[in-house]
C-alpha cells in the first residue's frame, strides 16, 4: 500500500534491492509524515533520509540501533585514536578511490577517438600517487588526494564534450554550474546509501578514519563513499549527459548558483535506482551482486580489519 501510494509523488523515493525489500526512503521536498509512519519505519528498520527543496541533505530518521557490539565499537575507536592505525586505513580508502578514478578514465580512454587528454590525466595521477606513500599524517594524505582529484575532474570535459556541461572547477553549496550540481547531488545520495548500509552492520557511522570524527554527525559513510563515487555517480553522470537524457531544461538558476530542478532530480534519482539494482560479477564470491550489496560487503571487510581478522583491501572495479 505505501509503495503504491508513494509512486504518485516524485518527492518520495523508495530504494529497492534485488529482492524488492525496502531499504531506505528518500524525501525530496515538502512531505508530511506521521508518528505512526515513523513507528512503522523503525519497526521495519527503514532509514528515512530528508533533503530540502534544493536537493541538499538535511538529516535522517535513524531507527534505534538493532545491531550493537561494544567490542567492535571499541576496536573502531582504538584504530581512530592510534595515529598509525588510522593513517593505514585512511591511506587504503584513498588508494581505493584512486583505483576507481583510474578505472573510469581507462574505460573512456578506450572509447574516445582522441584519448590523449585522458592519458595525460592518468599520467598526472600516477605521478601524484607517490606523495600518498610519503604522507605522514591524514591531513597530508588528504592534500595529496586533493591534487589527484583535481586531475581527475579536469578530464570530465574531455569525456563529456558538451557546451552545457563544462566542469571548470569543483564548486559546492551552491554549485556554480550544471556539472557541479550533478556531482554534488549524486554524492549526497551515495553518502546516505553508505550510511544506511552501515546501520546494517556492527560499525558506528560516527567514527571515520579518512574524514575526522569531530562535530559532524557521521564520517565513516564519507570514507566508504570515496570508493564508490567514481563508479556510481560519475559514470551515471557521463551516461545521462552523453545520451542527452539531461539538458539545460533540468536545472534552475539561483542567485548564487545552479541546481537540478524537480524534473531533473526525479530523472537522476530514477536512473540511479536502476544502476543500484544492476549487478556485477564479484570475483571473490564467484557470483553477481548489486552495487548496493557491494557497499555492504565493503563494510564487512572494514569490520574484519578492525577485528584483526584480515587486512582491508578496497574494492576495485574490473569492467
Amino acid at each position: 500500500m505505501l509503495q503504491e501510494r508513494c509512486s504518485f509523488f516524485y518527492t518520495l523515493w523508495i530504494l529497492l534491492d534485488n529482492q524488492h525489500a525496502w531499504n531506505d526512503i528518500y524525501i525530496f521536498g515538502e512531505v508530511d509524515v506521521s508518528k505512526r509512519f515513523l513507528e512503522f519505519a523503525a519497526q521495519k528498520e527503514i532509514i528515512v533520509h530528508y533533503f530540502n527543496h534544493y536537493g541538499y541533505y538535511v538529516g535522517s530518521f535513524y531507527p534505534r540501533e538493532h545491531l550493537n557490539s561494544g567490542h567492535v565499537i571499541v576496536k573502531q575507536a582504538e584504530h581512530y585514536i592510534d595515529p598509525a592505525k588510522r593513517l593505514e586505513l585512511a591511506r587504503l580508502f584513498v588508494q581505493g578511490s584512486i583505483r576507481q578514478m583510474e578505472r573510469v578514465l581507462k574505460y573512456y580512454r578506450s572509447r574516445l577517438s582522441e584519448p590523449e587528454e585522458l592519458e595525460k590525466a592518468l599520467q598526472s595521477i600516477e605521478r601524484e600517487e607517490g606523495r600518498l606513500n610519503q604522507a605522514e599524517t591524514v591531513e597530508q594524505l588528504m592534500a595529496a588526494e586533493g591534487h589527484i582529484r583535481e586531475a581527475y575532474y579536469a578530464s570530465f570535459d574531455t569525456i563529456i564534450r558538451h557546451p552545457d556541461f563544462v566542469f571548470e572547477k569543483r564548486t559546492k553549496r551552491p554549485p556554480h554550474n550544471r556539472l557541479n550540481a550533478l556531482i554534488s547531488f549524486g554524492n549526497s545520495i551515495v553518502y546516505t546509501m553508505c550510511l544506511s548500509e552501515i546501520y546494517k552492520t556492527y560499525l558506528d557511522p560516527r567514527i571515520g578514519f579518512l574524514h575526522s570524527t569531530n562535530f559532524r554527525r557521521f564520517s565513516l559513510n564519507l570514507d566508504i563513499a570515496e570508493i564508490f563515487k567514481p563508479i556510481i555517480v560519475d559514470r551515471l553522470i557521463f551516461t545521462l549527459v552523453n545520451r542527452h537524457m539531461l539538458s539545460h531544461k533540468h536545472f534552475e538558476k539561483l542567485t548564487d548558483g545552479i541546481l537540478l530542478n524537480e524534473e531533473g532530480r526525479k530523472l537522476f534519482v530514477s536512473e540511479l535506482e536502476k544502476k543500484m539494482q544492476t549487478t556485477v560479477q564479484h570475483r571473490h564470491l564467484g557470483k553477481s551482486v548489486s552495487y548496493r550489496r557491494l557497499i555492504r560487503l565493503e563494510l564487512y571487510k572494514v569490520q574484519k580489519h578492525l577485528l584483526g581478522e584480515k587486512t582491508y583491501e578496497p574494492y576495485a572495479a574490473r569492467w
